[in-house]
């Protein structure tokens, strides 16, 4: 007998907002959280990209203690704060009769790249003993996951994957698994990121990766759109609480919507690059439907991957397209990067986190800046405008450098 799991509660630090409901309304509204960089100076850097989707309003000592806070950079304020938020909407109290039953997957796909800078810059002005004692600890991606069960009590497994942008929809997708097999009874399971510093940024522009439409932040990613010319960096953290159905009915809690698939695959294919027609993606979301006993037209939204740029909007088209056949033109898909940016290994997190929400009020989010749309991607991509529609069944899909693909399927609870 396997355990059926379901979302009890959400945490979101985006570049739309701290809180769920502030990133929600931002989102349905349609507003873009892209600007300039304020991190760091982009311009004098000589950066080819000089936008991002940053955070602006969060204070991580509205979630910790600021000695604690010291320890950790960035990435891991984020998702202290996704996590305890998650906690809080889902009721769920962990104590010593449940906390061995209680654990974190929570990941990220660079970590603190941001300490590593700024520790190798002191390093060179003053040798070894600029060196902080927490360099280490503060930069590990798996102390992610560490300070979630330490600040929480959660003494259940514990884990931090990394799979490039896929990472936190594998990390809820592992975290499904613990349940439905019996590890756990509840979860805390998302991605975390914030790496929009000068050696990420210069890296990805140095590959060719990122948006040059620096002039018009609000407008530069555009999924699907013609003139799309590469993704823009978000920051942030997206973290689910998952629980057996049992668990969440035996104490009465609020349940938001049921995870009922996941699949993964690979393209075997290049280190950037997705593979030709999708071919990967496609073998994605197969396995989660047929995880999920679903047939394809049984799918109502697809949260894509949609990352806005050249190849990788094509190829997940076409992904999609070999999946759901004629029933791909039925289908209602969008792009919430358009408005967050990409959070890179945050990224399956928040959006996870968007299609619980979109099953919960009945609201497809947009695909903004789609103002003239790609002749090779043919679908609904939702654009400019949020749709007010019933749904049943929610895709959302997460793919990553080096091939690495994760779906997940969500279903209305009932």
């Amino acid at each position: 007998m396997t355990n059926r799991v379901v979302v009890t509660g959400i945490g979101l630090v985006t570049p739309l907002g701290t809180g769920t409901d502030k990133t929600w309304n931002n989102l349905i509204s349609g507003k873009s959280g892209i600007s300039r960089i304020s991190h760091f100076d982009a311009e004098a850097a000589g950066m080819a990209c000089t936008i991002a989707g940053e955070v602006r309003d969060f204070d991580v000592n509205d979630f910790v203690n600021r000695k604690d806070a010291r320890k950790m950079d960035t990435f891991i304020h984020y998702a202290v704060g996704a996590a305890q938020m998650a906690l809080e909407q889902s009721g769920l109290e962990i104590n010593e009769k449940n906390e061995d039953r209680v654990g974190v997957v929570i990941g990220s796909g660079i970590g603190g790249m941001p300490a590593i800078e700024r520790t190798m810059r002191a390093y060179e002005k003053g040798g070894a003993r600029k060196i902080s004692p927490f360099f280490i600890p503060m930069t590990i991606i798996n102390m992610v996951s560490g300070w979630v069960s330490m600040l929480t009590g959660a003494k259940g497994p514990n884990i931090s994957p990394v799979s490039a942008c896929a990472t936190g929809t594998h990390a809820i997708g592992d975290a499904y698994e613990m349940i439905v097999r019996g590890d756990a009874d509840a979860m805390f399971a998302g991605g975390s990121e914030a790496c929009i510093c000068e050696l990420a940024v210069g890296g990805f522009s140095a590959a060719r990766a990122l948006s040059t439409r620096n002039d018009d932040p609000e407008k530069a990613c555009r999924p699907w759109d013609i003139d799309r010319d590469g993704f823009v960096m978000g920051e942030g953290s997206g973290v689910l609480m998952l629980e057996s159905l049992a668990s969440a009915e035996a104490r009465g809690a609020n349940i938001l919507a049921e995870i009922v698939g996941y699949g993964m695959s690979a393209d075997a294919y290049h280190i950037t690059t997705p593979a030709p027609e999708g071919l990967g993606g496609a073998k994605c979301m197969a396995n989660a439907l047929k995880r999920a006993h679903l047939n394809p037209e049984d799918v109502d939204y697809i949260n894509a991957h949609g990352t806005s740029t050249l190849g990788g909007d094509v190829c997940e088209t076409q992904g999609i397209q070999s999946v759901f056949g004629d029933h791909a033109s039925k289908l209602m898909v969008s792009s919430t990067k358009s408005m967050t940016g990409h959070l890179l290994g945050a990224t399956g997190g928040i959006e996870a986190a968007f299609s619980v929400l979109a099953i919960q009020h009945g609201i497809v989010p947009p695909t903004i800046n789609l103002d003239k749309q790609d002749p090779k991607c043919p679908l609904d991509y939702v654009p400019h405008t949020a749709r007010d529609v019933n749904i049943n069944v929610a895709i959302s899909n997460s793919f990553g450098f080096g091939g690495t693909n994760a779906s997940l399927i969500i279903r209305k609870f009932g």
